[in-house]
């Protein structure tokens, strides 16, 4: 009798419908948070490193004026700095003139002998022999001059190497030789191609996934040199990854990190205000 008992409470949780199995519990997205790293300004455009002419004895000529300071506007074409091999530019040019002056005389001259001996020389008034010599010396005139009219264009573009132009509009960013100085590798002064502002930015390479072209970024100084806040866009996201350079001032912070780098164009409003503080250090927020 008992096992009958049990054998119907088994089928007859047999033949009870399934139930179903709990709903799992939905829980909300954990949130992503914001990338912060650190950068510093640059103008949004090219930047040339101008250099000094190179001399004949393979050395860069001493600067003897410079006619422009860190931060002054400058367009295409300005004079911007002397050297002091411009005096005997300017004396080797005047020689070469005064040479091609006196062989275009000469060559005058002779040109015009020439045509008459020849016609002495049909009238059999003149011999073949002193007829082919005075040909000679008129052709030799005529290499001399082309000779010398060849060396004035050298002179002349010599002479504009003595000085240094602007060879874009632009904003001096940097001076690297003053007067009195021979222009290293470095040149001798840095030339910023845009009044455009941009933010070049050292995201560590753990958080290079959270960052995207066109995310919005927000930019602070780490020593305050702007107040508020600057705003910006990723605009380029470089396939390689380096070493840190920018530096920041906590003395614990990790030289050796490993980083891409971003390219933030800032508002035009905004860069407007920081135009003049190329190579300032900013922390940058991106927004997720």
């Amino acid at each position: 009798m008992a096992g009958l008992l049990v054998g119907g409470v088994v089928l007859y949780q047999r033949l009870q419908p399934a139930k179903p199995p709990a709903a799992a519990v939905a829980r909300p997205p954990a949130p992503v948070e914001a990338v912060a790293a650190l950068g510093q300004l640059e103008p949004d455009g090219d930047v040339r490193i101008l250099a000094a002419p190179i001399t004949g004895i393979g050395g860069s000529p001493r600067i003897t004026e410079l006619l422009v300071a860190e931060g002054d506007r400058v367009r295409a074409g300005q004079l911007l700095a002397r050297f002091d091999n411009q005096p005997l530019q300017r004396a080797e040019l005047e020689l070469i003139r005064t040479r091609i002056a006196n062989l275009s005389r000469r060559l005058t001259i002779q040109t015009r002998d020439l045509a008459r001996y020849r016609k002495l020389a049909s009238d059999g008034a003149y011999s073949a022999a002193d007829l082919d010599v005075l040909e000679q010396r008129t052709l030799e005139l005529q290499g001399q001059l082309q000779e010398a009219r060849a060396s004035l264009v050298k002179a002349t573009t010599d002479l504009v190497n003595t000085e240094l132009r602007a060879p874009i509009d632009g904003t001096v960013l940097r001076i690297q030789s003053r007067v009195g100085e021979r222009p290293g590798d470095k040149g001798i002064l840095e030339l910023g191609a845009s009044d455009r502002m941009e933010a070049s930015i050292e995201v560590y390479e753990s958080d290079i996934d959270r960052v995207r072209v066109g995310q919005a970024v927000t930019l602070t100084s780490e020593n305050g040199g702007f107040d508020g806040t600057l705003r910006g866009t990723v605009t380029r996201i470089s396939p390689q990854v380096r070493q840190r350079e920018v530096l920041s001032t906590d003395p614990t912070g990790d030289a050796d990190a490993r980083v891409v780098e971003v390219r933030v164009r800032l508002d035009p409003q905004d860069g407007a205000k920081v135009a003049d503080l190329s190579g300032l250090k900013v922390i940058a927020r991106m927004q997720p």
